[in-house]
């Protein structure tokens, strides 16, 4: 059956129709009611301080890594980069280290 449609312009017509169903379906997600049926969460921006962060991190050398997280209201140490990542220590509630007050002794063994 002969088609009146040039096949460059009925491609071009089916990823205009594609690209416009995946644009709806971006803005319906962004609804607050839809986004919480599917799970989603509505109303974040993306920078926005969530449960989890990164406060800190300090390079021990090339590879190794201490990284200072905020777990909810908690912090934690963790040595990342060696041949296992290493969790330090939870730090009490409400008490952060000053920039560059880590004693070298809790950054764990150097091989």
């Amino acid at each position: 059956m002969p088609s009146s449609v040039p096949p460059v312009l009925s491609a071009v017509l089916a990823l205009a129709v594609v690209l416009g169903l995946i644009g709806l379906a971006t803005a319906a997600a962004r609804r607050p009611y839809l986004a919480s049926r599917l799970g989603l969460r509505a109303g974040r921006r993306r920078n926005s301080p969530g449960p989890l962060a990164l406060e800190a991190s300090f390079a021990l050398d090339p590879r190794r890594r201490v990284l200072l997280l905020r777990c909810a209201d908690r912090q934690v140490l963790l040595l990342t980069g060696g041949p296992q990542d290493l969790l330090l220590g939870w730090l009490p509630a409400g008490t952060a280290p000053a920039a560059g007050s880590l004693p070298a002794a809790s950054l764990g063994p150097t091989p």
